[in-house]
């Protein structure tokens, strides 16, 4: 299946509902700007165009559900006016700008943005010195620089134009020491780490230690530079420091990131890590498919996070949740939990939504809502293995109102993933089953709702619990499949014994609770569903 980017698809739900009227909403403002969101029944693309007027000025025509003002000024009335360019109608809100103390221009500090000169100095003094309720402004212009790092109560703005450009030399970062001990030898100071491990890694190209009430908005771009010449070469190399990520939250909390574009990642592009109250608006991730571990957007151990209005598209998983691994799980207790993901476009990754694989904390209570799936390898995709533990509790998942196209396999929960140095033992992949204990990880209910996917290739559905822990509940509800003419063959899990296959239908192992209301099938070869250690069933699929 060819990965391409599909532009101009239209922004109708799949369920479009009859006499839709549009709705205004404004989601956040700030000093100088504000997210709204143009509810017509569109998923991530809205149904119709609109012209958007503030204080009776023209200021954009929008063709997307969540969409950013900017260029407001501080402590103003706002009055905004959405316009259906072709029906006329209108809708109306209001909204007062926060204050704001000082703009501080990075080109009075001494940056170039040239292209060519290291500007981090110039960059972090802006940063360093700025007030509570000040604003760091990064003008147009490329502005090579090392790393930053953020502070709380900041404002960091890229205006349109501005491009904040790493340098790609491992010499130019600093080292983070995975875990520090305490002066009391009781405890540790965590700092660096990789894949669910407290371990050596780079420090982030942007960073923020423990800092809070932040925004960074705008139109500019921060690109990590990373290619197959530099960062990406170490794929398989499986050495420390880890590599760095483009924009790395570190016990952070209510930090908010708006509008910005971010590009070629060195390897995860955002890591939020032990955060609270994380929010990200209509922003733009981008790594090429060559691109190794460059997952968008991967909250680990966090609690409430809002994911409104992106477009990812990537070589990783669009969206991966996590939760540490044991040591992490069993030392710190954290979830990642309240995570919002709505209104998004996630395309050209292996995963759209991923849970997994270092998820040993526990993943708790995520909605996906009126999204768009294009592209990917798998829609939803839950990896986990015996060898998570006890507290690797997934629980209150659902998605619902969501459209998959060319999506391989629409919804894969697999729960022998071969991942980590003992993934393909027998303790991890053996299907009959082991008696449960404090290693064995646990799903409980999730739920599909109104779900409409075309162009399906390798499967509809793969689903595996444990037999020793079998998923509690599963519901497919108003849940439709397709499949491509042209399908091509693949494998829907990374688990031992899993086979390639094109144009499979449902298969599922190992749940106690599973129902289907108003489940279809079309297009598939071979059975059409296949139920292995399956409990109870309610009702059933229809095949067309």
């Amino acid at each position: 299946m060819p990965r391409r980017k599909r532009r101009g698809f239209p922004g109708a739900a799949a369920f479009p509902l009859k006499g839709q009227l549009m709705e205004l909403k404004i989601l956040r403002h700030f000093s100088r700007s504000a997210v709204l969101e143009i509810a017509d029944g569109g998923r991530y693309y809205t149904r119709n165009q609109y012209q958007v007027f503030v204080n009776g000025s023209y200021s954009l025509t929008a063709d997307r559900t969540i969409c950013s003002l900017f260029g407001l000024r501080p402590d103003m009335d706002a009055e905004i006016l959405v316009r259906n360019q072709e029906t006329g109608e209108e809708a109306r809100c209001a909204f007062h700008t926060e204050k704001e103390s000082v703009t501080l221009n990075v080109r009075d500090f001494g940056a170039s943005g040239d292209g060519e000169t290291d500007d981090t100095l110039y960059l972090q003094t802006a940063i360093d010195v700025c007030p509570k309720g000040g604003r760091v402004l990064v003008p147009e212009g490329v502005y090579k620089f090392r790393c930053l790092v953020l502070k709380s109560n900041l404002q960091l703005c890229l205006e349109k134009g501005a491009v904040l450009s790493a340098f790609t030399d491992p010499g130019k970062l600093p080292l983070l020491p995975g875990a520090v001990q305490t002066y009391d030898e009781e405890g540790e100071f965590l700092l660096g780490t990789w894949e669910g491990n407290p371990l050596p890694s780079y420090t982030g190209i942007v960073s923020g230690f423990g800092a809070e009430n932040v925004l960074i908005y705008g139109e500019g771009i921060l690109d990590g530079c990373a290619a197959k010449e530099n960062w990406w070469q170490k794929k398989l190399q499986k050495v420390l420091p880890a590599r760095p990520r483009l924009l790395f939250l570190h016990h952070c909390a209510h930090v908010t990131v708006q509008g910005i574009t971010l590009r070629n990642s060195p390897s995860w592009t955002i890591h939020p890590y032990f955060c609270e109250d994380i929010s990200f608006y209509g922003m733009k991730v981008e790594n090429p498919a060559i691109s190794p571990n460059t997952d968008g957007l991967d909250p680990e151990s966090c609690d409430g996070v809002k994911i409104i209005g992106m477009r990812f598209s990537l070589g990783d998983d669009c969206i991966a949740v996590k939760a540490g691994k044991i040591y992490m799980a069993e030392k710190y207790r954290t979830p990642c939990r309240n995570i919002e993901i709505r209104q998004c476009l996630l395309e050209n990754g292996h995963g759209a939504v991923t849970i997994g694989s270092e998820m040993a904390g526990g993943v708790i209570n995520m909605k996906v809502s009126d999204c768009l799936f294009l592209h990917t390898d798998r829609g939803l995709r839950i990896k986990t293995r015996r060898g998570r533990g006890r507290l690797a509790v997934i629980d209150d998942i659902e998605f619902r109102n969501i459209t998959m196209d060319h999506v391989m396999t629409p919804v894969v929960i697999n729960s022998f993933y071969f991942c980590d140095p003992d993934g393909h033992t027998s303790y991890v992949q053996q299907r009959e089953g082991y008696e449960a204990d404090e290693r064995t990880p646990e799903i409980r209910k999730l739920g599909f709702y109104d779900v409409e996917c075309t162009n399906c290739h390798v499967q509809a559905v793969y689903v595996e619990g444990l037999p020793e822990k079998k998923i509690e509940q599963l519901i497919l509800s108003n849940v439709s499949f397709s499949f491509a003419k042209e399908a091509v063959s693949g494998v829907p899990a990374m688990s031992e014994g899993v086979e390639p296959r094109s144009k499979a239908g449902i298969f599922i192992s190992g749940v106690k609770e599973l129902t289907f209301a108003d489940v279809v099938l079309e297009g598939q070869e071979g059975d059409a569903l296949v139920l292995t250690s399956v409990d109870n069933v309610k009702g059933n699929v229809v095949e067309k």
